[in-house]
């Protein structure tokens, strides 16, 4: 490999460093390295004897107050021979690494904008906040097309369906990211948002074409290649007509790309021109652990070209499994050199022989305001009124002062959410009621005791995008489909629902006539929300996707 090269482009002292490491590491140390397990507590002895022991390449820290990620990556570091790569998802805001850390808003909602400015600022909101605390990897920006509607994992999560967009907005994000010196890691190869499964539950499947792929995905990998892109990740997702062209001979049935050397060598290294890092998805997916058995599937993932393994079920058991590897041939010393030199050179090129951890004084940016006007400014540009054929906006409290308010999900936000809707609305002059299931009693509750309670509805689908879900639709609180919360009163008030999460609700409430996609669920959009509802802004942003999930009858 050519370690001056994209994306590392090491200078003589830097490879030197490569080279002298690893020619003085261990066995254990070298084995070490190709792991990075996600840590969940603090406490020094908890650190050195999980991981410290094992000589570990890089750690997830589990999503935590700013100053507890800080304060165990900075023993991570200072107690380790050789510098670690500090992962975190970084896909919307630092919050998914730190609590007090800034929200800023949905990918789908970013490409609802058109603006890549967007996407910049995510990155470097992202990556500066988390960077604080001693991250230097992100595993961001998601590079996959939203193409179905009933893919339960991608959908926000995604710039939206046009290639062209995705990989010019994911560059932006690289930007922001770069400017941080936290290293991307493209995800998730070979390319999500094709089929309707989730890879934490089983093998998804990419059922493209070859030229299909190319004229898609393979152009948002190109992009990202040549733009110096250090990492792609490698989900447990099948590609067979690469895989079949790759190597004719291979009987059929699905593997996942984390587990096929057709596709992480053949097709990302060799056929894409990648000289990166490749690091697999979490490898507790069931997706990863469905095709052979752990023991095998370990080494066999290294060897079929991945560099880094992300996460564990049991990190001693799976370091015996890479050791025993070796030993039993499914497995070179050759290949595992050939990963640790790309760890050891992604290391080097985030400066990390030279300085591992941030100064304290960085802190000061976690949560600040202007990242937060940032993340306000994006979701005012988002917020898509998808339909108002009936022309109930924008909400008065003149016209229909009390408003029943039903946020449904059931998601942990769900709470806060109710409280600073109903707050925010009752401020705007309406006399709020939540809904209970409890205080709709199907068998008692006609039209016209509904009618004379309430002049309006306003719901708001909260239904997260959430991993190890089958779907992410609505689930109704009824009786034999008579009702209760389901809008069986479209006709008697006027009824308007708002998505706070999945863009694609439309295709469950299709009898609501007023419709509309915010795509995040922070306060910065629940406040741009509100001004949109009662007519003092208006909406600004574009569709990146079909709501209407190709069913034109429910555009009207």
């Amino acid at each position: 490999m050519n370690l001056k090269a994209k994306p590392f482009c090491l200078t003589d002292e830097q490879i030197k460093w490569v080279q002298d490491t690893l020619s003085s590491m261990s066995e254990d140390e070298k084995v070490g390295q190709l792991f990075c397990p996600i840590g969940f507590s603090a406490d020094e002895n908890y650190l050195r004897y999980e991981f410290l022991q094992y000589h570990v390449g890089g750690l997830l820290f589990k999503t935590s107050p700013s100053g507890e990620v800080r304060r165990a990556l900075r023993f991570m570091q200072e107690n380790s021979r050789i510098p670690l790569l500090c992962a975190a998802n970084l896909e919307f805001g630092s919050t998914g690494y730190l609590e007090d850390g800034t929200f800023f808003g949905q990918q789908l909602g970013i490409g609802a904008t058109d603006d890549p400015k967007h996407a910049y600022r995510m990155g470097y909101v992202s990556c500066r906040e988390a960077a604080a605390a001693g991250c230097n990897f992100a595993f961001a920006p998601v590079s996959d097309l939203d193409l179905n509607w009933r893919n339960p994992i991608i959908n926000v999560r995604s710039y939206g369906k046009d290639p062209e967009k995705v990989l010019a907005f994911c560059k932006a994000y690289k930007r922001g990211a770069d400017e941080n010196r936290v290293a991307v890691s493209v995800k998730h190869f070979p390319g999500d948002g094709v089929d309707e499964v989730d890879q934490h539950l089983l093998v998804s499947v990419n059922t493209m074409s070859v030229d299909e792929w190319e004229a898609t995905y393979g152009k948002v990998y190109r992009g990202l290649i040549e733009d110096g892109a250090m990492s792609f990740m490698v989900g447990h997702i099948d590609h067979p007509a690469w895989r079949h062209a790759l190597n004719p001979d291979l009987p059929e049935g699905t593997v996942p790309a984390t587990l096929s050397k057709e596709l992480m060598t053949g097709l990302l290294r060799e056929h894409l021109g990648f000289n990166g890092l490749i690091i697999t998805d979490a490898t507790p997916m069931v997706g990863f652990n469905c095709s052979m058995k752990r023991a095998d599937a370990v080494p066999a993932s290294i060897a079929a070209g991945a560099d880094m393994f992300l996460f564990n079920k049991s990190l001693p058991e799976d370091v015996a499994y890479m050791k025993d590897g070796i030993r039993r041939g499914l497995l070179t010393w050759e290949r595992v050199d050939e990963a640790v030199t790309r760890i050891l050179a992604m290391k080097a090129a985030l400066g990390l022989m030279e300085k591992r951890m941030p100064d304290e004084a960085d802190m000061a940016c976690i949560g600040c305001a202007q990242h937060h006007a940032w993340a306000r400014e994006m979701a005012d540009e988002a917020i898509t009124l998808v339909k108002d054929t009936e022309n109930n906006l924008p909400l008065n409290p003149r016209k229909t002062r009390r408003l029943l308010l039903e946020v449904l999900g059931g998601c942990p936000s769900e709470g806060r959410i109710a409280a600073y809707m109903k707050e925010k609305l009752t401020a705007e002059g309406f006399e709020v009621t939540l809904y209970q299931p409890e205080d709709f009693d199907t068998y008692q509750f006609g039209v016209k005791p509904f009618t004379d309670q309430f002049d309006a509805v306003l719901y708001l689908g909260n239904i997260e995008n959430a991993s190890n879900k089958t779907t992410n639709r609505i689930n109704w609180y009824t009786f034999w489909g008579h009702g209760n919360n389901v809008p069986w009163f479209v006709h008697e008030v006027p009824t308007v629902f708002c998505s706070l999460a999945n863009p694609y609700h439309l295709v469950d409430v299709p009898m609501i006539k007023t419709y509309v996609n915010c795509y995040s669920n922070n306060n910065e959009t629940l406040d741009a929300l509100v001004e949109k509802l009662m007519g003092r802004d208006t909406f600004r942003g574009s569709s990146p996707t079909d709501p209407y999930c190709g069913k034109d009858w429910l555009k009207f």
